[in-house]
Order: structure tokens, then sequence, then C-alpha cells
């Protein structure tokens, strides 16, 4: 891939605060007009990371680069939209003002300013007959409504590359699709997005490709269907009639999901088992074993491990709890 393909060009970055190692010789490349997630514990890295691409903070080693041209090159930031985990704006200001002004800040006139303003406040359903909520106060919105302004402030001058700190913090259930179907969008449109997280759904879901951090160092990366494959693990979902549990004392299931050779692990997702096969095993083997013991199969799939389930194997619960101190 050459240098012009790509967004962001981290290489060999290390970033210390005193004697704790937030960030280690770290190396990524996000290529332009891509969906890229940043995943990780909480306290792994991303926020840090995120920081020096900004040129918040300064690496102590390695260089950045965006659109292949140094991060720090004066006038570039202006391309990048960024919504910071810690969400934050002026309370006592209408949401317009606040929201013309980050835009001036970008190199917005005011009357380009306030036409976006007008498009963005009736695509999040801010402006309505029975109100006009970007007249109002930002500490007279509610919280899902501040996050709302916050992503039209990121968005706001049409920026080449949006780089999202835990964007789905705290929403809920349709303010987080709203954000889904925007990602989308700016995908669509050949914007290069990158968003961390912690939760592996939203990245499975929605990200060509990711990077896996832990305690300041990369696990992984790549396009996410290459990492799931390259796993070399095979994956059944098992999902049974009436969601019987898998108890012995039942109807004996639960022997042969404790089956080591036929097992190597299982995971009880509530509405179906996610089985990992024991090194040698043959899924109808499985399939036959579970007959055998009366079990009523709704569903038997062979499937992809899930980036949740590498993550564990990964990074492990010592990762996560390692990761959940220093910085972010």
């Amino acid at each position: 891939m050459h240098d012009n393909d790509l967004a962001i060009d981290i290489r060999g970055v290390t970033k210390k605060y005193e004697e704790h190692v937030a960030v280690r010789d770290l190396s990524l490349q996000v290529p332009r007009g891509a969906v890229y997630g940043l995943l990780g514990p909480n306290g792994a890295g991303k926020t840090t990371t995120i920081r020096m691409l900004l040129d918040i903070i300064a690496p102590d080693a390695g260089s950045i680069a965006i659109f292949g041209r140094p991060n720090h090159e004066a006038g570039l930031l202006n391309r990048v939209g960024y919504l910071p985990e810690e969400r934050g704006l002026y309370r006592k200001m209408q949401v317009r003002r606040v929201l013309r002004f980050l835009a001036e800040l970008k190199g917005l006139k005011a009357g380009d300013a306030d036409k976006r303003i007008d498009e963005w406040l009736e695509r999040f359903g801010l402006t309505t007959k029975e109100r006009d909520w970007g007249n109002s106060k930002i500490d007279e919105l509610s919280r899902g409504m501040q996050q709302k302004v916050q992503f039209i402030a990121t968005l706001i001058h049409d920026p080449e590359l949006v780089i999202l700190d835990e964007p789905f913090s705290g929403l809920d259930p349709i303010n987080a699709q709203a954000l889904k179907d925007t990602v989308v969008d700016l995908k669509r449109r050949g914007k290069t997005v990158v968003f961390s997280t912690h939760v592996m759904e939203n990245a499975e879901r929605m990200c060509d490709a990711v990077c896996i951090i832990a305690r300041g160092e990369k696990v992984l990366d790549g396009q996410v269907t290459d990492v799931r494959t390259s796993s070399g693990r095979r994956n059944v979902a098992l999902a049974l009639v009436g969601n019987t549990a898998a108890r012995p004392s039942e109807n004996g299931v639960g022997h042969v999901l404790g089956d080591p050779k036929l097992v190597r692990h299982f995971d009880d997702n509530n509405r179906y088992f996610e089985i990992e096969l024991a090194p040698g095993a043959d899924a109808q083997d499985l399939l036959h074993r579970l007959i055998e013991a009366g079990a009523r199969i709704e569903r038997f799939e062979l499937i992809l491990p899930s980036l949740h389930q590498i993550f564990i194997e990964r990074v492990g619960a010592s990762g996560v709890e390692t990761g959940m101190s220093g910085h972010g």
C-alpha cells in the first residue's frame, strides 16, 4: 500500500508517563475510506494513541502521518473531526452559537456554518414542528440531545478523517443507531472513520479493519474477516428449542459439551451457545452426540469465531485487569 493510500500512518510510536508505558512501539496503517476500529480494554492505550495522532501530546519515539503529511503540520488537523471520550460543551450557550463558534474555529464562514447547522439539526431530529432545540441552551437539552450536538460539532466542517473516542458510551439504542447510520454514510461519501471501543460487537458489525491493543502494545491487526479466519479456530453456533440449558440433569447436553475430545470451550450467549471444537474434533460427531443426548436442535451452524472470543483469548482476563490502570 502506497503512502498516498493511507489516511493514518503510525510507525514505532511510544509514549511514557514517568515509569508507566502507555503505548509501546505501536505501528498501524489506516487506508483512506475505511472504517477502522482501535480496540482494547479500558486503559489499553487507545485514547493516548488518539491524542498523539491529533498532536495533543507528543510521542517519545516514532512518527505519525495523516494523509501522508506529518501530523503537526499547520492546518492539517482542519481536515480532521474529533469526538473526545470526555464530552464537553459550553453549557450556558445556545446550541446554534456553540456550533457556529466551533465551525468557525475550523475555518468555516458564519453563513456556511449556519446552513450546515440547520441541515444537521434537522437530520438528528433537533428541529421539529413543536420546538427548535437549536435555540435552546446546552444545559436545557437531555443527555442524548447533548451527545447529538457534540457529534454535529465533530462533523460540521465536513472532515475527511473522523476520529471517535468511545462514541457509543452512554448512548441509548436510538442514538446509537443514528451514530451507526451516520458512520455508514460517511464511508459511502469516501470519508475515513476511526473509532476506539472496548465493545467488540460494535467493531465486528461496523469495521472494515481493526487493531487490538492491550497494555499499550499491538496484539493483532488486519481486515476483520482475515482476523477471524486466521485464528485457526473452528466454531459452531448451537441453539436449542426452548433455549434448553446445558445441564446434565435435564437432558445430557451438558455431558456432550463437557467432553474435552469434542469441545475445547463453549460460551453461553443465552439465545445460543458458541462452541469451539477441540483439536481434531469433527462437527458432525458433535451433532450426532447431541442428537443421541436428546437435544432438540434449532440451529447448528459452522461460524467464524467472534472478535469478542478472539479478544478474550489473545488478551485474556489478566490483560483486561492490567489495562484498567494507568493512562488510556
